[in-house]
């Protein structure tokens, strides 16, 4: 009876995970760098959906854009891995409560 219960729960966790997924994808995360001259946006399963450059391209060298680009992205992925990490968990705990 205990293996019949645990195979349900785990065929739920499928449900269960892209229900999460699905929230997670309505979720918008921002990162910037330089003072957002470069503002990246990220959903919550992490997927960018926006990047905004709000300067002149021409006032700035390639190394720097990608400086920023990349501070601006690294922040906004730390905030995602937050959110989705705490939305997996939670959907985990409904399945198995203690964990």
């Amino acid at each position: 009876m205990l293996g019949g219960d645990l195979f349900e729960k785990l065929g739920n966790m499928q449900k269960i995970q892209e229900e999460s997924k699905q929230r997670l994808e309505s979720i918008s995360i921002e990162g910037e760098g330089g003072g957002n001259l470069v503002v990246v946006e990220l959903n919550g399963n992490r997927k960018m959906t926006r990047l905004t450059i709000n300067t002149e391209l021409a006032q700035m060298d390639k190394e720097d854009l990608e400086d920023l680009l990349t501070v601006a992205f690294n922040r906004a992925l730390e905030k995602a891995e937050v959110i989705n990490q705490s939305d997996m968990q939670n959907a985990a705990k409904g399945l198995f409560p203690g964990i």
